[in-house]
């Protein structure tokens, strides 16, 4: 795991700082790229999040009541069994704010990787599934199997965020890996070394050691 993070100012003049804490895209992006996407991905909802706060009232997604959000977005390759924490692949603050929402879109982001479900859902219709310190605020967004968590908003507004910053960030690193597959052409496996997981090889090592005899 790790936890190097990035920091911008947007044109508008909000501060973005974003942070990683797990990288399964190594093959394609090493740390700096994951941050430096992060980074861009986060930059571009600074500016939906700016537009949209110095609009007026008939703007597209009404008006939006600040100039700050929280996302949070879960790792997409992480196990089931990967503890809620654990799979945090990063975080984007946007605003002077962007920090204090960070736990609502974690809360949102976290329900959402535990029920397979979008969190309003829970907050709406079975509210037995939040549980004690559950989040009873808001939706959660999945895109092509990527979960993010937004707050900052009203509801509709963090959910379309939450979408709109899912779908920019699966369509980086798929074009990474596409790209990637330009370059290395036949390889099979998916890593800096051409090797599988570790995760992979544990699964099938205990059969070299079986005695057929």
């Amino acid at each position: 795991m790790t936890g190097s993070g990035s920091a911008a100012v947007s044109p508008d003049g909000l501060k973005v700082q974003v942070a990683h804490r797990r990288n399964p895209y190594s093959y394609v992006l090493d740390d700096a790229g994951l941050d430096a996407v992060l980074l861009e991905v986060g930059l571009r909802r600074a500016e939906s999040v700016w537009l949209h706060h110095t609009a007026d009232e008939h703007a597209p997604r009404g008006l939006y009541p600040r100039a700050s959000m929280g996302f949070v977005l879960m790792d997409a390759t992480a196990g089931p069994w990967t503890p809620n924490e654990e799979a945090v692949l990063g975080v984007i603050a946007i605003g002077d704010q962007g920090h204090t929402f960070l736990p609502n879109a974690a809360a949102k982001a976290g329900a959402h990787r535990r029920l397979g479900r979008n969190n309003g859902e829970a907050v709406h219709v079975d509210p037995h599934l939040l549980g004690a310190g559950g989040f009873r605020y808001g939706h959660s967004a999945e895109v092509r199997g990527q979960i993010v968590g937004a707050s900052g908003q009203g509801t509709d507004q963090d959910l379309h965020e939450a979408a709109r910053l899912a779908t920019e960030f699966v369509d980086v690193v798929n074009a990474g890996h596409l790209d990637w597959e330009q370059r290395h052409g036949t390889d099979i496996w998916a890593s800096p070394d051409g090797e599988p997981a570790l995760e992979y090889r544990a699964m099938t090592e205990w059969f070299d050691r079986v005695d057929p005899s």
